[in-house]
């Protein structure tokens, strides 16, 4: 079983980055940051996790609101800073670790939490900004991340106690994990009091911050039963993202040690950081085996020969190939595609195996590789290739023979204009 070392609270103003990037530890107006930050970063350096699981939100810089989950797991193996409007910060990309996410994403999902999964994102200041400070990112970020992104700006958002069962739910997936060297710790971001929009922006409490602080630690369940709206009065609008803090101190230990709290207050946000020590026992006689046969329940039935399930693991091996077939639904990419696809393929980022996967049309071979059905569907309708031909070659038969099968032998693929009714 994996191990949870601790919990780290820690807020996420962009004040942060900026911070990091522009002055230093003995600057006047930023070295109270530097100074709430430094236990933190210590406690990592000592620690040496192998996995940091961060829980932050991003702020419509990757995620829009043209889908928009309440808990997005990162399950892809390496995660790039985001360009917020003025550039991206001089940061490298820091490695995810995939296994330990997507073992998340099943067992979460197990557990009834309906999460959506994302790859191929960059990560904003409510990553970035605290775990500039907290990591020492040369030569290269000490630990992979496994980002976890929780919808809290558009309402209804996650509640309080929806986040504290969240993190509950967290631990058993982490200590369910098959490697029993793995050491992890988790990252709390977001907070402390503040708001950032319309006649009330500016307002802070910080009686209630140090309250806050406090709860965390020793009070979680009582901070679960504050509604929404009491958290934006209490705190301020965009405060309420604290809850995030929640999922961190849920995935610990009923009682903690408390390492290192700090707070200070020299803008928009209250700043602050917590270290908590996960103090654990190891899981008893058959917890673990329950749980994880909790995880294989849904897949246990006969087994179905010739049948590809489409899951977290296919969809990173053949993410890069499904991306360029996903991308054909542009008129102007199918069509560069239709003019010279030799030239398209070869200046794609696909491997030498994938090139020759979609050239050669080969549909099995597609499936085997773990794309799934659907982008197979996308590229046999911009090349003239009809569904039916396409399951004929599923089953190496003639296309005559399969549509015998049939009870209507018809054809067809899917639905569309012409394209150059579409380009009129």
């Amino acid at each position: 079983m994996a191990r949870i070392i601790g919990g780290i609270g820690a807020s996420h103003t962009p004040t942060i980055g900026f911070a990091f990037d522009r002055a230093g530890e003995d600057d006047p107006q930023w070295g109270s940051v530097f100074a709430a930050f430094k236990p933190a970063r210590e406690w990592l350096q000592a620690q040496k996790p192998d996995v940091i699981v961060m829980v932050y939100n991003d702020h419509v810089t990757s995620f829009f609101f043209d889908h928009y989950s309440a808990f997005a797991l990162g399950i892809g193996e390496q995660w790039a800073v985001a360009d917020e409007g003025g550039g991206a910060r001089d940061l490298p990309p820091i490695a995810g670790h995939g296994a330990l996410a997507r073992h998340i994403g099943r067992s979460m999902t197990a557990e009834e939490f309906d999460l959506s999964f994302f790859q191929d994102k960059a990560l904003d200041h409510g990553c970035f900004s605290p775990l500039s400070m907290l990591c020492d990112h040369r030569p290269a970020w000490p630990a992979p991340i496994v980002p976890l992104q929780i919808g809290v700006l558009q309402a209804p958002t996650p509640s309080a106690k929806r986040c504290l069962k969240f993190g509950r739910a967290l631990r058993r997936a982490i200590e369910s994990f098959p490697d029993p060297d793995l050491r992890v710790a988790i990252v709390a971001t977001g907070g402390l009091s503040h708001q950032v929009h319309g006649e009330r922006s500016g307002f802070n409490n910080q009686e209630w911050d140090a309250r806050l602080l406090e709860m965390v630690q020793n009070d979680p369940d009582r901070l679960a039963e504050l509604t929404l709206a009491e958290y934006a009065g209490l705190g301020g609008y965009e405060s309420a993202e604290v809850v995030m803090w929640l999922v961190m101190r849920g995935a610990l230990s009923a009682s903690v040690r408390c390492l290192h709290k700090s707070y200070t207050l020299p803008s928009m946000t209250g700043i602050a950081t917590l270290v908590l020590e996960n103090l654990a026992s190891d899981p008893v006689a058959g917890e673990l085996r329950r749980h994880q046969a909790l995880m294989a329940e849904q897949g246990q039935g006969p087994e179905l020969a010739g049948t590809y399930p489409f899951d977290l693991d296919r969809s990173v091996a053949s993410y890069r190939i499904s991306k360029f077939l996903h991308g054909l639904i542009q008129p102007a990419r199918r069509k560069a595609f239709l003019a010279d696809e030799t030239a398209v393929l070869a200046a794609a980022d696909l491997s030498p195996r994938e090139r020759e996967l979609i050239s050669r049309r080969d549909w099995q071979g597609l499936i085997h590789y773990g794309v799934i059905f659907f982008l197979l569907e996308k590229l046999g309708a911009v090349v003239g290739v009809p569904n039916l031909a396409i399951y004929a070659a599923m089953r190496d038969q003639p296309l005559e023979d399969f549509l015998l099968t049939r009870q209507v032998p018809l054809s067809y693929s899917v639905a569309g204009k012409a394209e150059e009714e579409t380009d009129a």
